[in-house]
C-alpha cells in the first residue's frame, strides 16, 4: 500500500516529478495539437484549505503526485475544487496506485468542503480518461482554457 506524503509544489521532490511528468507528456503530446505547454503550479493553490498537493509512494522515492485546488463555485453556486498532476512513474504504473491517489484526493477535497470535483486531460490519455470514467467522473463542458486539454470531467461528491 502506498503512503501519502502533503508537500508544496516548491518542494524538491514534487518539482523533480512535475519536471518528468511534463517532459514525458511533451513527448507524447499529439503533433496534430501542436506543442505541450507546461504550467507549474503555484504553491499557494495547494495550501489547505484551498488545495493540497500529495506525492505518491515512499517519501524519500515517490513514484507519483497528484493534488486538488479550489477554484470558482459551480454555475449552481457548489463549491468545487480540480484535481490537477495525477501522475504515476511508469516503473509504477499497474498497481492499481493511480485509482488510489485519485480517491485520495477526493477524500481531502471532502474535507476542505469541495461539492463538486473537476479536471481536465486529453484524448491522448486513454488510461487516464478509463480511470476517471470508472470512478464516477461525467463528461462535462469545458471549464477552464487548458491549451493542452481536449477532454473535462466532472464528478459531484454530495
Amino acid at each position: 500500500m502506498p503512503h501519502f506524503t502533503d508537500v508544496s509544489v516548491a518542494d524538491p521532490r514534487a518539482a523533480a516529478l512535475l519536471t518528468e511528468y511534463f517532459g514525458d507528456r511533451a513527448l507524447s503530446f499529439p503533433a496534430a495539437q501542436g506543442v505541450y505547454r507546461p504550467s507549474f503550479p503555484a504553491p499557494e493553490q495547494f495550501v489547505p484549505p484551498l488545495g493540497v498537493f500529495l506525492l505518491l509512494g515512499d517519501a524519500a522515492d515517490p513514484v507519483g503526485c497528484g493534488g486538488v485546488r479550489r477554484i470558482a463555485d459551480s454555475p449552481a453556486d457548489r463549491v468545487r475544487y480540480e484535481v490537477k498532476h495525477v501522475w504515476v512513474q511508469p516503473r509504477a504504473r499497474g498497481r492499481g496506485w493511480g485509482r488510489l491517489l485519485l480517491a485520495e484526493l477526493e477524500r481531502r477535497a471532502r474535507l476542505f468542503g469541495a461539492e463538486d470535483l473537476v479536471l481536465d486531460t486529453n484524448a491522448s490519455l486513454a488510461a487516464a480518461a478509463g480511470l476517471y470514467l470508472s470512478s464516477g467522473y461525467e463528461s462535462i463542458a469545458a471549464y477552464n482554457d487548458n491549451p493542452n486539454a481536449t477532454n473535462w470531467y466532472g464528478k459531484e461528491l454530495d
